[in-house]
């Protein structure tokens, strides 16, 4: 599954959790902060996935530097925890 993030619509982590929660399946009791995205990226996302974040700069700019790395450093995390898995039972994030 490939799930795109257009960041120039990204302008809060309220707004990125929103974006990734349908699609990711997260649930009704998903929390909507970085602890609750870093248990569903690390624990409950079916594999394989990619996160495609389009525009990243643009949300940057949006929402500002420290919420923007903040949200990719859970991103990033994640995928790197995946990174000794098959091909096909990793999450993976691009950012362009």
């Amino acid at each position: 599954m490939r799930v795109t993030v257009d960041g120039a619509h990204i302008g809060s982590q309220a707004d990125l959790h929103r974006v990734l929660a349908g699609p990711l399946d997260f649930g009704p009791y998903y929390g909507h902060n970085l602890d609750a995205l870093w248990d569903r990226l690390s624990r409950d996302v079916e594999r394989p996935v990619e996160i495609f974040w389009e525009n990243a700069e643009a949300s940057r700019g949006l929402m500002g530097d420290e919420a923007f790395e903040a949200i990719a450093s859970v991103l990033v995390r994640a995928a790197k925890q995946d990174e000794p898995n098959a091909p096909d039972e990793r999450l993976t994030v691009r950012f362009a």
